[in-house]
C-alpha cells in the first residue's frame, strides 16, 4: 500500500523534477486545519493509485524555497506533475471526487 513520500527542499528536485510519470504534491503545514482534512483523502488517492501515480507532502514551514518558487501563497495546494513539470494546480480543499476529476485526465 503506497503512501505519501515525505518531500523536502533538499530532495524535491531529485524526487519530482526529474522523475518521469505524475506525482502529485501536497503542499501543507501541521498548523492547517483543511490541511488535516484532506491529508487522509491525500493518502488514499496515494494507496489507491500506486503505481499510476505517486504522491508526495511538502511541509511549507519547514521547506520554503519550494513553496516559493512553485508560488504556493495558500495552503492546502496540490500540484500534479507530469515529467517534473508542473501541470494541473488545486488549492483549498476539495472532497476526493473533485480531486480525482482534476487528475484522472492526466492518468494514461
Amino acid at each position: 500500500m503506497a503512501k505519501p513520500i515525505v518531500l523536502t527542499d533538499s530532495t524535491f528536485e531529485q524526487v519530482v523534477e526529474k522523475s518521469k510519470g505524475l506525482i502529485l504534491v501536497d503542499f501543507w503545514a501541521e498548523w492547517c486545519g483543511p490541511c488535516k482534512m484532506i491529508a487522509p483523502i491525500v493518502e488514499q488517492i496515494a494507496s489507491e493509485n500506486e503505481g499510476k501515480l505517486m504522491v508526495g507532502k511538502l511541509d511549507v514551514d519547514s521547506n520554503t524555497a519550494t513553496a516559493m518558487r512553485f508560488g504556493v501563497m495558500s495552503i492546502p495546494t496540490l500540484i500534479l506533475f507530469k515529467d517534473g513539470k508542473p501541470i494541473e494546480r488545486i488549492v483549498g480543499y476539495r472532497p476526493k471526487e473533485q480531486l480525482m476529476a482534476k487528475i484522472r485526465p492526466h492518468m494514461n
